[in-house]
């Protein structure tokens, strides 16, 4: 006789976006395993498509609770496949991955900071038909004195498949403790494809000739217009964890993404 008590069912918190293949998944789920409110889950099931993913993260800055995404939306690289049989089995049995949240603090030109996380990167991006014109300094040392572009941005490993990549940046394994630093479109220096910070590092961009070329700073979905200095770091005292399947882990997705075709 087995005397062993049998594991505590995890309580499931479902959150969809607003495509309608997502609410009527999330219907369906909720009749099959019941709904826990979300601050009361162990484990927060999103349904939708990366962006979805990454807003259900920053709601979640503060908790440490584990997300699991099925997808329901258009890409999916953050998200699991959707089946709604043996969800359970598939929770208990996911591969965590831990993320860090990039800090951008940002001068604009009043004068005045803001701040803002970011999961995926932070981006620098021309306001007007003026090519920005960039400073960038890597712990206070200068390392490139003037970048003509349409912009620049610091990505983390997890977001490093996302904008980075379309802006041919490199994709970085997830437990590399590295950042990408990608241009967007250069025009001088032409040929600079970016640097691999270590991810202690922090990288700070000063506008040049701000009031003739602006520049917009943009966390994930926050945004900045008309900055004059902007800050990155990595922040390392916020701890995100997202599930994925036994064998589709997100390091695995990402080294089998740089050698898709």
């Amino acid at each position: 006789m087995n005397d062993r008590p049998a594991p505590a069912r995890q309580r499931l918190a479902f959150v969809a976006s607003d495509r309608p293949e997502a609410a009527e998944a999330r219907a369906r789920l909720v009749g099959l395993y019941g709904d826990a409110p979300e601050e009361d889950a162990d484990v927060v099931v999103a349904l939708g498509g990366d962006g979805f993913m990454l807003e259900v993260l920053h709601r979640n800055l503060a908790t440490r609770r584990p997300i699991y995404g099925m997808n329901r939306g258009s890409v999916g690289f953050l998200m699991n496949d959707y089946r709604e049989d043996g969800l359970a089995e598939r929770i208990a049995a996911a591969e965590q991955a831990i993320i860090h949240p990039l800090s951008m603090t940002a001068v604009d030109a009043t004068g005045a900071k803001h701040q803002a996380l970011a999961i995926n990167e932070v981006s620098l991006l021309r306001e007007t038909r003026q090519t920005a014109k960039l400073r960038i300094l890597i712990d206070g040392r200068p390392r490139m004195a003037e970048l003509f572009c349409d912009g620049a941005l610091v990505s983390t490993p997890a977001g490093s498949t996302a904008y980075n990549l379309s802006a041919h940046g490199p994709i970085i394994p997830i437990n590399a403790q590295v950042l990408a630093l990608t241009p967007i479109s250069a025009f001088r220096p032409r040929r600079w494809r970016g640097a691999l910070v270590s991810h202690k590092a922090r990288v700070t961009f000063e506008v040049l000739e701000a009031d003739k070329r602006p520049v917009s700073a943009v966390a994930d979905n926050v945004e900045v217009r008309n900055v004059i200095e902007v800050e990155v770091v990595e922040d390392r005292s916020i701890t995100l964890a997202m599930l994925f399947d036994a064998g589709r882990s997100l390091e695995e997705r990402t080294l089998a993404e740089q050698f898709s075709a």
